[in-house]
C-alpha cells in the first residue's frame, strides 16, 4: 500500500517553511492566521488551506506590493525598507 502524501506540518516545520520564528508561527495560530487544528495535544498546520493562502497572498501581492502575509499595512513594509 502506497503511503499517502503529508497533509500536515508541524508548526516548527511550517515556521521554517514561512521563514517565520516559530513563536511567531504559534501566535499566528492562536490568532487563527495560520491554518491549524489540534489533535490530542499536538497541533499540526494544515498544508493545503497553508498552500491556498499562500497562493491568495501572492496574487494580492502583484496588485499591492505592500501587502503581507498578515495583512498589516504598508508601514510596516515602509519601516523595514527604512532600515
Amino acid at each position: 500500500m502506497d503511503r499517502p502524501k503529508r497533509m500536515v506540518l508541524s508548526v516548527t516545520e511550517a515556521a521554517e517553511l514561512l521563514g517565520i520564528s516559530r513563536s511567531l508561527a504559534y501566535d499566528l495560530v492562536a490568532r487563527g492566521e495560520l491554518p491549524a487544528r489540534r489533535f490530542g495535544g499536538r497541533i499540526v498546520v494544515l498544508l493545503r488551506p497553508l498552500q491556498r493562502l499562500l497562493d491568495d497572498e501572492r496574487a494580492d501581492d502583484a496588485s499591492d506590493p505592500s501587502a503581507g502575509l498578515d495583512g498589516l499595512s504598508g508601514a510596516q513594509g515602509d519601516s523595514a525598507r527604512a532600515s
